[in-house]
């Protein structure tokens, strides 16, 4: 079975056609994810860029450094011959990747110099926001060459960040600090993912919406998000405004709440349990923290790890869930193992086993040598993707009239989420 969405248009069909596969596309990041993490592990790790600047003089020597073009440069010599592969693998035009990739990697660059001015960071305006914006921009304003539009290999890119995710949920750092989090991340990701669920559906959003909309309020925003839409074969414009949601509300609710829990007389813990169990963004999270307090950071920071625990266990059940309803656009067969395995996205595997070698099997010497460049890696894939969403998306597609119902869904599951994750975590931290 085809990984990829049978439901794309043929707007956003590559013009070039592609040559036989080898691999269907979620054995293909499977195998290249799991291949960069262990040619990591043998000793091939790439430096990870830096993009943090506060003003032009700062931009010139930190940024535009000798030193640091050229770990930009390996990073985009290594990421060209793993996307060449993955085109390769999945039978898409290697002409048109060797061609496209460049640029979309140019644009990558330039969202993640965007993102990382120090004004902007302490918004915590993320870097896959830039991405969406410049893609956007340039995606609505002229007319894609056949050769860049065949290289936009969105789910590709998506997929293989998702991989290297795997390597930052460590199951150990979570028990050890507590099973607390767990607890809270289990009845809050449970019980927001059902009322998301239940919102939507009532007010008519179509299921993979609904899916990845719900996925998204309930477990870790934008992670969560991007897996779900990955298990269901899910539409990238309609991933790109859920991600859109996750993120400008994000602003506000890590501004604001920790006043809030102030005026409210909680104490760090209960704090730091209801910021890590309601905003959607780790960084959000950790910036929102630290506005609360040391201890509340600590608190807020497990918590959230311990949603992110649950996405590969998610991102499972809602594949079965999808297989099961036949709401896949294939009719619903007799619910066999075999059916499952057959459209079970493989991807996850990858997320999982990565997850349970950085857990359980590596040294914490080995861990801190390779963690870095993988979470620079893992970051770069997910803004590549971006760039790519927002290339081949019209921009009114985004924000028209029929939209409105998923912002107001989304706002009504985040403020349960609000409400009952401060239930929760006032009887298990106070």
């Amino acid at each position: 079975m085809e990984s990829t969405s049978k439901k794309t248009t043929a707007a956003t069909q590559p013009a070039i056609p592609p040559a036989t596969s080898i691999l269907n596309e979620d054995w293909t990041v499977v195998v290249l994810g799991l291949a960069i993490i262990g040619l990591s592990l043998t000793g091939l790790v790439i430096a990870a860029p830096a993009f943090g600047w506060k003003d032009s003089s700062d931009l010139a020597g930190t940024v535009f450094s000798a030193k640091n073009l050229v770990a930009i440069a390996a990073q985009f010599a290594f990421t060209y011959v793993v996307a060449l592969a993955g085109a390769w693998l999945t039978g898409r035009s290697v002409r048109a990747t060797a061609l496209g990739f460049p640029v979309i990697f140019g644009l990558t660059v330039l969202a993640l110099i965007l993102a990382g001015n120090k004004t902007l960071k302490d918004l915590n305006l993320e870097a896959v926001i830039f991405s969406l914006m410049i893609g956007l921009a340039i995606g609505n304003t002229m007319r894609l060459p056949d050769w860049l539009r065949a290289s936009l290999a969105t789910e590709l890119f998506v997929k293989i960040g998702l991989v290297l995710l795997g390597t930052t949920v460590i199951f150990g750092d979570i028990l050890k600090a507590g099973s607390l989090g767990l607890i809270q991340a289990l009845v809050v990701v449970l019980s927001v993912w059902y009322v998301a669920y239940w919102i939507s559906k009532r007010l008519k959003i179509d299921d993979e919406m609904t899916m990845m909309l719900a996925s998204a309020v309930s477990i870790c925003g934008v992670s969560a998000a991007i897996a779900t839409a990955g298990a269901i074969h899910g539409d990238s414009k309609k991933l790109s405004y859920v991600i859109s949601l996750v993120l400008i509300t994000a602003i506000p609710m890590m501004l604001l709440m920790p006043y809030a829990a102030q005026a409210m007389g909680l104490t760090p813990e209960v704090t730091g349990a209801w910021l890590g169990g309601t905003i959607d963004t780790t960084g959000a999270v950790v910036a929102s923290g630290s506005l609360a307090g040391e201890a509340a950071l600590k608190i807020s920071t497990i918590v959230k790890f311990s949603q992110n625990v649950l996405l590969g266990l998610a991102a499972f059940a809602i594949s079965v869930y999808w297989t099961y309803s036949g709401k896949d656009g294939v009719q619903a067969e007799k619910p066999t193992l075999g059916v499952i395995w057959e459209r079970f996205p493989k991807f996850i595997l990858g997320f999982l086993g990565a997850s349970l070698l950085f857990s359980f099997a590596l040294s914490a010497e080995t861990i801190d040598t390779v963690k870095g460049s993988l979470k620079s890696l893992q970051g770069l894939w997910f803004a590549l993707a971006f760039v790519s969403i927002g290339l081949e998306t019209r921009f009114a597609d985004l924000f028209n009239a029929d939209n409105r119902r998923p912002l107001y869904a989304f706002l009504l599951a985040q403020g349960f989420n609000i409400i009952i994750t401060l239930v929760v975590a006032y009887f298990l931290f106070q």
